[in-house]
Parts: structure tokens; sequence; C-alpha cells
């Protein structure tokens, strides 16, 4: 009887896992399917349609993408520094160092994780007008510069250092600086990486928010300028608008498919269960 319900279970969970992957990949294969065919085979699936590069060709030349992708590079690289530098001192701080109210300052960062970023949309546009930073890069970016997913889980990582190495390099004369540097960071390699690649994802594809606060192509990310370019009407293909979705989208999945394996060692390296 159990060994008939351990058969259930797996059959059922494999089956999910197959719908799943169906439901996930479906999508993906339309949207290839589109792009490297001519418009009239958005709907006709023959093995023997012929392959173009064309929609590549129109959907780069209706928009500038060069822009919208290197406004991106910039913000995503303008974050992730802010944040390893920000969530690295804050961690190595509630890791290492006893202080008043270290539980209850924790505490607080802790609560940051269950604040929907949309309910600050408001007032962080105002914020952005009084600093006369709308319609810039920096304004995408500053309500993200500190993040408390990433102060937990770099303090989580500190926590697993060995004090031994700390004595060791005060005795050979470091700095609490210099023992951060000098242990702490080399040690925690992977988490920065997995955390790397989830900061860069979440706002490489973060819409809402650029899209409030930019109004130019000077300053639009590649998610806002794609949405703009999907909404003109000026009678665009669907093979044109899925061939500038994979634009967009497809320096996120190579670099999930390169470093897919270091990015689940990574978490279970750092304790997250």
């Amino acid at each position: 009887m159990t060994s008939q319900r351990i058969s259930y279970d797996r059959i059922l969970n494999t089956v999910a896992a197959w719908t799943l992957a169906l439901l996930w990949i479906l999508p993906l294969a339309y949207a290839v399917w589109t792009a490297i065919h001519p418009a009239a085979y958005e709907a006709h699936f023959t093995l023997s349609a012929p392959l173009t590069l064309e929609n590549f060709q129109k959907a780069w030349a209706a928009a500038p993408f060069a822009r919208y992708f290197l406004n991106t590079i910039i913000l995503v690289t303008l974050i992730l520094a802010c944040q390893f530098f920000l969530c690295t001192l804050a961690a190595y701080a509630f890791a290492r160092f006893e202080f008043p109210g270290r539980s209850i300052f924790f505490t607080l960062v802790l609560l940051q994780l269950l604040v929907m970023p949309d309910i600050l949309i408001v007032e962080n546009y105002k914020t952005m007008r009084l600093l006369d930073l709308v319609d810039t890069i920096p304004a995408i970016a500053l309500p993200y510069v500190a993040s408390g997913f990433g102060i937990f889980l770099l303090r989580q990582t500190f926590l697993t250092v060995p004090r031994e190495l700390d004595e060791a390099a005060r005795i050979e004369g470091s700095s609490a600086l210099g023992v951060l540097w000098r242990v702490y960071i080399p040690l925690a390699k992977p988490t920065y990486l997995a955390y790397g690649l989830v900061s860069v994802s979440h706002h490489w594809n973060n819409f809402l928010w650029p899209l409030i606060v930019t109004n130019s192509e000077e300053t639009r990310p590649v998610t806002v300028g794609l949405s703009v370019f999907s909404a003109i009407d000026s009678g665009v293909e669907w093979s044109v608008i899925n061939a500038a979705t994979l634009m967009t989208s497809g320096p996120l999945l190579i670099a999930f498919l390169l470093f897919q394996r270091q990015f689940v060692q990574s978490f279970m390296r750092a304790g997250i269960k």
C-alpha cells in the first residue's frame, strides 16, 4: 500500500512538473517561432516555413534599443554597486559588532521585506521631484540602492565565518574594514554571485517605477522602451514585437543558462532553506 502511494505521488509530481514546464515553454516557443519567421507564418506552423532575421532588423530600427540597453546596463550596474557596498557594511555590522538596539534595527530591516515597493511609489515620486531628479537614471535607482534581502543574505553568510579568522587577521594588524575585505568578502563570493544575479534580473525587468519616473527616450530602460514600442498604433506585426521581446530578455536568459549551477549552489552555500 505504501509503495503504491509512493508510486502515485511520483506520477503526480512528474505530471505536475511537465505541465508547469509546458506552460512556461509554450509562450517562449511561440515568441521564438514568430520572431524567426515571416509575418505570414504567425499562426501557420509549417515546418517548411522560411527562416529570417528581418524581424529583428525591423525591431532594432523601429526604436532606439541601443539607447535602452545602455540605460539598462548603467541602471543595473549602479544599483548593484550601491547594494553591494551598503549591504556589505550593514551585514558586517549586524553579524560581528555589538551595539545598542542591534536586534531592533535588524528586525526593522526584515520588516522592510514585507513592504511592497508599489506602496511607496507616490512618496518616492514626490522625493525625486523635490530632488529635481525626475526623468533621470539616478531617480530610477535611488529607491533600490539598499536591500533588506541583501543585508539578510550577507549577514547569514558572515555568521558562518569562524571568529578565529577574525582574530588571526587582527593579530596580523588588520583593521575592522581590513578583516572585512580580506576575510569576509572573499569567503562570501558565492553569495555575492547569487545575489547579483537576483538583483540584475529584478531591476532589468522592473517596469512600473521606471515607467512613472521617466518621460524621455534618453532615460528609459528596455522594459519601458519595449512597452512604448509595442503600444505604438502603427501596424506593428506580432513577429516584430516578439523579436523585440527576445532581444530585451535574451541577455537574462543567456546569463541564467550560463550561471544556473553557480546560482543554485550559491544559495545552498548561503544557508537558505
